[in-house]
């Protein structure tokens, strides 16, 4: 018998075939920085989290899967919503629909400069 896991996700890679735009579009976005780090000899950007245990990811080289076929990661973004997804076009991403009201929150489906679908989530 199988046990479920606190978290179904544990961690995220998004693909950018640039690194330091791509880290500086996510950190505009979230209003944070990601933190350079190594990943054996490979660079990354991580997100930051809380601490050890939180569900975080990173951006790493490599290519975006082809225009609406990669996985969707949702991102929690800043208060108020509006103003992220302000931020997502000020710094040459996509916003590509409308805000969706949930019982835990709201969130809006974007797009980075590279293609990259993602959301963002408000509680």
């Amino acid at each position: 018998m199988s046990t479920a896991p606190q978290n179904a996700a544990i961690w995220f890679e998004i693909p950018v075939p640039d690194l330091k735009r791509s880290k500086a579009f996510f950190g505009a976005v979230l209003a944070t920085e990601l933190k350079d780090e190594h990943e054996d000899t490979v660079p990354v950007a991580v997100f930051p989290a809380a601490g050890p245990g939180s569900v975080t990811g990173h951006l790493i080289v490599g290519k975006p899967a082809p225009l609406g076929t990669g996985p969707t990661i949702h991102l929690v973004a800043p208060k108020p919503l509006e103003d992220a997804l302000d931020r997502v076009r000020e710094n040459g991403g996509t916003v590509v629909g409308g805000i969706v009201t949930i019982p835990p929150g709201r969130y809006a489906y974007c797009r980075d400069p590279d293609g990259n679908t993602f959301g963002l989530f408000t509680t």
